[in-house]
């Protein structure tokens, strides 16, 4: 074995590693640029040297050729669909036959049902090497390719072992708002809910398309006889199946009688809005081995296991406006302004209507009553109208023809169902473009708030990026509600912002498709905007992770006269253009944060929130949302709540924001 060839085993060990820890156990070892060079150099070294891609090599994660089609797969064990409990009526009739069947010594595990798509994974030796949908439970479709990229399923275990399990992919609640995001803002029909959106991943032929939707799993269960793997019950196994490196959900309780089961369902029907991914429900299994081979099955379902189904919450409410926006790619999107009221635990006044067609195709007339649902339990949607209840006054909407901002004329691009103002000076796409500009994620400039930003281009004070920069105090205090310290803090904010690092600027831009991981992405490849900008297309989708619509977006924004004067502008004022993220890895000990999880939570005054998670993890540490047993640190600033709780109650480390900002001080 020469140098070259040690080094990709070397690489593909190391990446394994770091690729578990983040993406399964939710504990980076390295940063995110270590972890992104590492890559890059095994991708040189296997495009130089092709012969040594491993099978199972990390690169194969970003996608492959599109495929001509998906072949069949007929399972080794066929993929059984549970049946359905709906109250705790079915669930008490089923724990009845269970006793009648094997006596009272018996228990129940309880996991959370993933609203997602059921696949099965089969590994050869320790490495994947085909995943499949379930079909009609005997027959499926080889969707290895696109489940490859997916990054919480392994593509090496742990141990050598040739084995098939079972699992759900699913799409995160924040994956599905992004993707929706972004489909809208490119004139596409967004996806129902995360389910839909995760099925059509899967079933995309291109596997870059599915690399890019962020998608996950957790596994529940081996294929056949998991006996034969030592084990002795479902609570074993999951256990078991953690060792071997797979993603299982840790929601889960063993259970010693129903009235147990009753009472952790009752719990995920309270705290089921606050989870990052949809659930639909709870499934209940009888744990030990030897009394699910006593039940047995039926024709279509196993007699030990139940899947309660949540009921779904659909209100009615009324329509009282049909209100459009203007997007800041020139969208114009469609809003029902309804009659507020309560939907899964938070007051919904306001529906998207996404666009025309879905209007005419579910027929919503201002007046109408209407039934609202959360899309995902995220997005007010409406479901319908109820005909019967329409008032006689009701009038078919009709979109306008001109902009509602420029009076421009409005378009529909081929291809696309959403109507677009391509006027460049449309004044509501550059109030858009301002407020994403100055936003947090990008420029990050305290003080401009959407207001205010309206207020600058009411007075003219401002029409494009660039005109920012030359806010002068004098001419700040005499807008309204801006006296002088508000207009010197705003100047100050402003001119903080030109040490921005490039990626975001870059994502302040506005470039369609480029998000602010993308923007990070190519700002560490790049290092400066000059550098981007004549940048070709080849160059750009070859990057790890950037698709060929986003090369072209960049390229055709950066070819425009007026981009290129907007950049020049922006340089004469001082704004930073180039890339000033740190590389390096910070080694445990060396900072109280390194190789730490930490947990943010309360009203901080000294630093954004934003502010702390960035130093944090510059001095290695990992900053989560929720608060669990792997969490090593908790920061709690003002009316801290029940994150506070439980991190007391589980002995956890907890420091106000003053014990936080001394140790950032010191290092």
């Amino acid at each position: 074995m020469n140098d070259k060839e040690k080094r990709v085993a070397e690489l593909n060990t190391l990446l394994h590693e770091y690729g578990h820890a983040y993406y399964v156990l939710d504990r980076p070892i390295v940063s995110d640029a270590e972890y992104d060079r590492l890559l890059q150099e095994l991708i040189a070294l296997e495009k130089e040297n092709p012969e040594f891609i491993y099978p199972d090599s990390p690169t194969q994660r970003v996608g492959g050729k599109p495929l001509e089609g998906f072949q069949k797969v007929t399972h080794t064990y066929s993929m059984l669909s549970l049946s359905n409990a709906f109250n705790e009526e079915d669930l008490r009739d089923f724990d009845r036959k269970i006793g009648q069947a094997i006596g009272s010594e018996y228990s129940y595990v309880c996991e959370l049902k993933i609203d997602g798509l059921a696949i099965s994974l089969k590994y050869e030796n320790g490495v994947f090497v085909q995943g499949a949908t379930r079909g009609d439970g005997t027959v499926g479709e080889d969707i290895t390719m696109n489940l490859k990229t997916i990054r919480s399923i392994p593509l090496r275990l742990k141990e050598p072992l040739t084995i098939e399990v079972r699992g759900e992919a699913y799409m995160p609640k924040k994956s599905f708002q992004d993707l929706n995001a972004s489909r809208e803002e490119n004139g596409e029909e967004p996806f129902a809910n995360p389910r839909n959106a995760a099925a059509g991943s899967l079933r995309q032929l291109d596997p870059k398309v599915a690399a890019s939707r962020n998608l996950s799993t957790f596994i529940y269960a081996i294929g056949g006889d998991g006996e034969s793997y030592g084990i002795d019950s479902h609570a074993e196994m999951l256990d078991y199946l953690e060792t071997l490196g797979f993603p299982s959900n840790k929601e889960r309780q063993l259970c010693a009688t129903i009235d147990d089961v009753l009472t952790f369902i009752n719990k995920w029907t309270e705290e089921r809005p606050n989870l990052p991914y949809e659930i639909d429900g709870i499934v209940v299994k009888v744990n030990r081995y030897a009394h699910q081979d006593e039940l047995g099955f039926t024709a279509k379902s196993p007699r030990w296991a139940i899947a309660y189904k949540f009921p779904a919450e659909e209100v009615t409410t009324k329509v009282l406006d049909i209100e459009l926006t203007v997007g800041r790619t020139g969208v114009i999107t469609p809003t029902a302004i309804l009659e507020p009221v309560l939907v899964a635990g938070s007051t919904v006044g306001r529906a998207s209507l996404h666009n025309e067609d879905l209007i005419r195709e579910k027929d919503i007339r201002i007046g109408d009553t209407v039934i609202v649902h959360k899309a995902g339990d995220i997005i007010p949607e409406v479901v319908g109208v109820i005909f019967e209840q329409r008032p006689d006054d009701a009038v078919p909407f009709e979109m306008p023809s001109e902009c509602i901002a420029c009076s421009s004329e409005l378009i529909r691009i081929e291809g696309e169902v959403a109507l677009r103002c391509v006027n460049p000076t449309c004044p509501a796409q550059i109030a858009e473009g301002i407020k994403h500009f100055v936003s947090r994620n990008a420029m990050n400039i305290d003080g401009l708030g959407e207001k205010v930003v309206e207020q600058l281009l009411r007075e003219n004070l401002i029409r494009d990026f660039a005109d920012l920069y030359h806010l002068e105090v004098s001419r700040l205090v005499n807008l309204e509600r801006m006296g002088e310290k508000s207009a010197t803090n705003l100047v100050n904010a402003i001119e903080k912002s030109k040490e921005n690092s490039m990626e975001r600027l870059l994502f302040g831009l506005g470039i369609r498709h480029v998000g602010e991981k993308a923007a990070k992405i190519l700002s560490e490849q790049y290092e400066s905007i000059d550098t981007l900008m004549v940048a070709t297309e080849d160059d750009i989708k070859s990057i790890h992770e950037i698709g060929d619509k986003m090369a072209v977006s960049i390229v055709t924004y950066f070819e425009k006269d007026e981009v290129k004067l907007l950049i020049t502008r922006l340089k004469e004022v001082g704004v930073n253009m180039t890339y000033k993220g740190k590389k390096v890895q910070v080694e445990i000990g060396s900072s109280p944060f390194a190789g730490k999880t930490i947990v943010l939570t309360g009203k901080l005054e000294q630093l954004t929130r934003n502010e702390a998670k960035a130093k944090i993890e510059e001095l290695g540490g990992t900053v989560t949302g929720s608060v669990s047993k792997k969490t090593d640190l908790v920061i709690a600033g003002a009316d801290a709540g029940s994150k506070l709780t439980k991190a007391t109650e589980l002995g956890i480390e907890v420091w106000d924001e003053n014990r936080l900002v001394e140790q950032l001080e010191d290092k």
